[in-house]
C-alpha cells in the first residue's frame, strides 16, 4: 500500500527555502538595526547584498544601466536615512524593493518613453545564437514591451521569488491587483513571444 504525501505540509524543498529566507531576513534585520545606529560597515554589507538584486530588477524597468545605478543609489540613500523607522512589518527585502520600485517609477516619469526595441531582423538564427541565449533574448525583448507595473510583478515573482502578498506591499496595492497584473502580463507575454518567434 502506498502512502500519499500530506498535501497540507510543505515539501522539504519549500521548507528549506523558507528557512533560508528567514535566515536571510534575520541577517538583513541585524544589519539594518546597525545601519539605524549609523554603522557604516553594516551599510556597506547591506549595499553589497542588495546591489546585484536591485540592478537585475531595475534593469527590467529602465534597460539603461546609468539610470538603474542612479535609482539604486537613491534607494540605498533612503535606506540609510529611514533605517531607524523600519518597524519589521515586512521582510527587509520587501521594504527595500518597495523603496526601489517607487524611486524607479518617479525616475521613469522624468525620462522620455523608450523606443520599441523589437526588431525581428535582430533575432539571430539557431546557427548564430545558442538556443538558451536565444530564449533569454526573446524573454527580455518581450518583457521590455510590457507596462512597468506588469513587468515588475513578473520580475518580483519569477526572478526574485516574492509572494503576491510581498509584491502587494512593494507596489503598495491590493493582492487582487497584483494577481490581475500578473494575469495580464502572462497573456501579453504569450502574444509577444509568438510574434518574436516568427
Amino acid at each position: 500500500m502506498s502512502v500519499r504525501p500530506d498535501r497540507g505540509q510543505p515539501s522539504p524543498t519549500t521548507r528549506e527555502a523558507g528557512a533560508r529566507r528567514a535566515a536571510d531576513n534575520d541577517r538583513d534585520q541585524e544589519l539594518l538595526t546597525r545601519v539605524a545606529a549609523r554603522d557604516r560597515e553594516a551599510f556597506k554589507q547591506l549595499y553589497h547584498i542588495y546591489h546585484r538584486r536591485l540592478t537585475r530588477f531595475l534593469m527590467r524597468l529602465t534597460r539603461r544601466p546609468e539610470i538603474a545605478e542612479e535609482i539604486i543609489n537613491d534607494t540605498l540613500w533612503v535606506v540609510w536615512r529611514k533605517a531607524p523607522e523600519f518597524r519589521q512589518g515586512s521582510l527587509v527585502s520587501t521594504w527595500i524593493f518597495g523603496i526601489a520600485y517607487r524611486r524607479g517609477l518617479k525616475t521613469l516619469q522624468r525620462q522620455p518613453p523608450p523606443a520599441c526595441d523589437i526588431d525581428e531582423t535582430e533575432v539571430g538564427t539557431a546557427d548564430e545564437v545558442q538556443p538558451a541565449q536565444e530564449r533569454t533574448d526573446w524573454l527580455d525583448r518581450a518583457l521590455a514591451q510590457l507596462p512597468v507595473n506588469q513587468r515588475s510583478v513578473l520580475e518580483l515573482s519569477y526572478y526574485l521569488g516574492h509572494s503576491c502578498q510581498e509584491i502587494a506591499h512593494i507596489m503598495d496595492c491590493p493582492v487582487s491587483t497584483v494577481k490581475t497584473r500578473m494575469h495580464k502580463a502572462r497573456q501579453k507575454m504569450k502574444t509577444l513571444l509568438r510574434r518574436l518567434d516568427r
